[in-house]
């Protein structure tokens, strides 16, 4: 098969879902220091390199190949297979041979919804999964979705999808089974915790990726609520922020609770809000004889000393929020509350392979500013509040407001 010439992609930077860059200024409040305008940001670009290495034997491969067209016998449930479709079950076997969850190879109809989950519209149940320790795992139900409503919490391991195991299944595929049409069910085989085995069916719907919510308490803390680090949230955080300076109150929550991650330039582009120029947001690890890449602050740094802030997260902060609240924390900026979070510490890129294919690969591992590795253990709060499902109190947020107003 004869490779197309692809002209040079853009990589996207990958903290779960991408990265993208927002021009954005900001008003004038009773918290403002010395807020500076947004630097210009570029991406690198690259075209995949179709080049044979001459010194690997693909003996092997053709065999395999070879042996299979002429011996397999299908049976009447078999879809014969295209050369195409065979080539891409090759792709995936190379990426999978890697044991990173998140290196995938993505053949046209995974491609089309991470398209779809970056466009933040799709029909489904609305929650971000992952692969933990083998195992498909609920990262975080998104706010105010279908996963959410029936029960569905971050860290149930997910060991059936309508009655047929996900032994060995990865988020990838498994997408493809949870996705469908909006009013259909799907039904889950949850283990929740050691020992509890939970039956939960979520009827899919138009799943619109919500990003923010604000809101000011009568005690005058002004809370942030943060669902994504989608292409738009750079943005409606500025927003939120000019929102939290017109309140004229000292007293602020982020609260990245269930916030599963995306854009890492997002990260990048608010932390800035509270560190100055040149302060590190993230450390990447590119592996063993690499330098070590370091995002920085682009200074906006807007707020003075009278801003107290904390940062609430739990087990289904991952990835971007850990980057953020991490930074935040080891700069002595804010005090983090709540949960030990999800520990997803790596960084993707996404590369266009053809016209309608893509990989997902690990380029990095990221540390916070100090040097600390959060890939396992996750980030662990300052505060530690366990949330309590058997109360309709909030028991981390009201520790965190009273955390700022003691």
């Amino acid at each position: 098969m004869e490779d197309t010439p692809q002209k040079p992609t853009p990589l996207l930077r990958f903290a779960i879902i991408g990265a993208l860059v927002f021009a954005v200024g900001f008003g004038s409040g009773v918290l403002l220091g010395g807020g500076k305008s947004l630097r210009a940001f570029s991406l690198p670009f690259l075209g995949p390199d179709a080049t044979p290495q001459e010194d690997v034997d693909l003996s092997t491969f053709w065999k395999v190949w070879n042996t299979l067209d002429a011996k397999f016998v299908r049976n009447a449930s078999t879809t014969p297979l295209t050369a195409e479709e065979l080539i891409y079950g090759a792709a995936q076997g190379i990426a999978n041979a890697y044991g990173d969850p998140y290196t995938i190879f993505l053949p046209p109809q995974e491609a089309e919804i991470f398209a779809e989950d970056i466009s933040g519209n799709f029909s489904g149940v609305g929650m971000e999964i992952g692969v933990r320790d083998g195992v498909l795992t609920v990262v975080a139900p998104l706010k105010g979705t279908p996963a959410e409503a029936a029960g569905l919490l971050s860290g149930d391991k997910i060991i059936g999808i309508d009655g047929e195991s996900t032994d060995g299944v990865g988020s990838d595929v498994a997408v493809t089974f949870i996705r469908g049409e909006a009013g259909t069910p799907v039904s889950f085989t949850i283990l929740r915790g050691d020992d509890e085995i939970l039956e939960i069916e979520v009827v899919r719907a138009n799943i619109e990726i919500p990003t923010i919510n604000t809101e000011l308490r009568d005690d005058n803390v002004f809370v942030i609520e943060l669902y994504n680090f989608g292409a738009t949230s750079p943005q409606l955080f500025r927003e939120a922020l000019d929102e939290f300076i017109d309140a004229k109150t000292p007293y602020l929550v982020i609260d990245l609770r269930g916030n599963p991650g995306g854009f890492l330039e997002a990260a990048v582009d608010m932390g800035s809000w509270f560190l100055p120029d040149g302060a590190v947001i993230v450390r990447e690890d590119l592996g063993e004889g690499k330098k070590e890449k370091v995002q920085r602050s682009r200074g906006y740094d807007a707020f003075n000393e009278q801003l107290q802030l904390a940062v609430l997260i739990d087990g289904g902060s991952a990835s971007a929020s850990e980057i953020l609240a991490g930074a935040l924390k080891d700069h002595g900026v804010a005090t983090i509350v709540g949960a030990t979070s999800f520990g997803k510490g790596s960084v993707q890129e996404l590369v266009n392979i053809t016209n309608d294919t893509s990989l997902k690969v690990t380029v990095a591992r990221w540390l916070t500013p100090n040097g600390v590795s959060i890939s396992k253990e996750g980030l662990i709060p300052d505060i530690e509040v366990e949330y309590d499902p058997d109360t309709t109190e909030d028991e981390q947020l009201e520790a965190a407001v009273d955390l700022l107003l003691k």
